[in-house]
């Protein structure tokens, strides 16, 4: 009897006791939600970029030379500077120059006085012929000097020109307005026109170009805009492409395709204003052919890629997720640009998907939107 009464107070109890635990799914829809952070799908215009590696080319790059030979007495620049053209930049002892001028002047002054001498004793000869006092040869050989001596002159006249020249020479004026180099030589110095290094060197850096590659195949996205008569902005930025350099425009294409690479070669113009591109300084040149009106956008980390499709979770309203098939058109930035399968606002779950599956109850943090690196 005492048995019994065991027995079925052991039943009891179990049955009350399985009716007052909590069901597995009771416990998952109240305390077991995952926690995940989501972001929300944006609408926006997305440009589409053609990245290449470019070099810094300066628009002119001049060896400053002298042109005639002699002894550097003075430089009138700083290196570094900014340089005008026509400004000057050193000097050769003028003063061999300013004796050769003044021979010239001289022995031209002599050879004035003897033409106007001749030419008196011409006229004389001519009176005298007509009055057959004088042969006729005597005539013509007077013609014949007062000829002479005028090409004489000519020649002293050139020879006063050109020493006028190399006075202006010893006086080095700048080529052209940039940026002067490092000084390669010192005053005191014997400088001659046939040195091959020269005195400095000046680079024009505003405006400045950047010659970079794409793909041969990505030619034909170029030149659609370019013969629609479109301007294509080209964006320079550093070797980790976060800090953007300068902002240009699209100014030539090479006229032919590199066949050991497969590339062909594009120019870029930048006023570098201020002056952060350099000559030969590496850079990577984005190039914008296209723009995508109104495309959804969401952050790459929200993509999941199958076997067989991509996808992404998106949370719905009574907080579970579904996996949603999508098209992507191309990354860029950290951002996917979706063009099937998605709508804006709606939340993609971008932290914490590995755990998920389909009607997965999640607790999500909407993030913040970020600022991609490259407008």
């Amino acid at each position: 009897m005492a048995a019994a009464i065991v027995v079925i107070g052991g039943v009891v109890y179990s049955r009350v006791h399985a009716q007052n635990a909590p069901t597995p799914s009771r416990n998952r829809q109240t305390t077991g939600a995952l926690p995940v952070v989501g972001a929300r799908a944006e609408v926006s215009d997305v440009g589409v970029y053609l990245t290449g590696l470019g070099t810094v080319t300066a628009l002119k790059t001049v060896t400053v030379r002298t042109r005639v030979d002699g002894e550097l007495v003075k430089v009138a620049f700083k290196e570094g500077q900014l340089v005008h053209e026509r400004g000057v930049l050193a000097e050769i002892d003028p003063r061999p120059f300013q004796v050769q001028l003044e021979q010239a002047e001289g022995q031209a002054a002599k050879d004035t006085s003897a033409l106007n001498n001749a030419r008196v004793d011409l006229r004389r000869y001519q009176a005298l012929t007509e009055q057959d006092a004088v042969p006729k040869q005597q005539l013509d050989t007077q013609v014949a000097l007062v000829q002479q001596l005028e090409s004489t002159l000519k020649s002293d006249d050139a020879q006063i020109a050109s020493a006028k020249l190399n006075l202006t020479y010893a006086h080095i004026e700048s080529p052209a307005t940039g940026r002067i180099g490092l000084r390669l030589v010192d005053p005191g110095n014997i400088v001659h026109a046939s040195d091959q290094n020269g005195l400095a060197v000046i680079t024009q850096r505003q405006p400045i170009t950047v010659v970079f590659t794409i793909a041969q195949d990505r030619l034909p996205d170029v030149l659609k805009p370019l013969h629609a008569g479109k301007t294509l902005p080209v964006d320079a930025y550093d070797r980790e492409i976060k800090t953007r350099l300068g902002s240009g425009q699209l100014t030539a294409v090479d006229s032919q395709i590199d066949p050991t690479t497969g590339t062909i070669k594009l120019k870029a113009t930048f006023p570098n204003d201020p002056e952060t591109l350099f000559p030969n300084q590496f850079v990577n040149a984005r190039l914008r052919v296209d723009t995508i009106a109104h495309a959804i956008v969401i952050p790459t980390a929200a993509v999941q890629r199958g076997p067989q499709n991509t996808f992404v979770y998106v949370v719905s309203g009574n907080g579970t997720v579904q996996s949603r098939t999508i098209t992507i058109a191309f990354d860029e930035n950290d951002r996917s640009v979706v063009t099937k399968g998605l709508s804006a606002d709606e939340i993609v779950v971008t932290d914490g998907a590995d755990r998920l599956q389909p009607g997965s109850h999640v607790s999500v943090k909407v993030a913040e939107p970020e600022s991609p690196h490259a407008p």
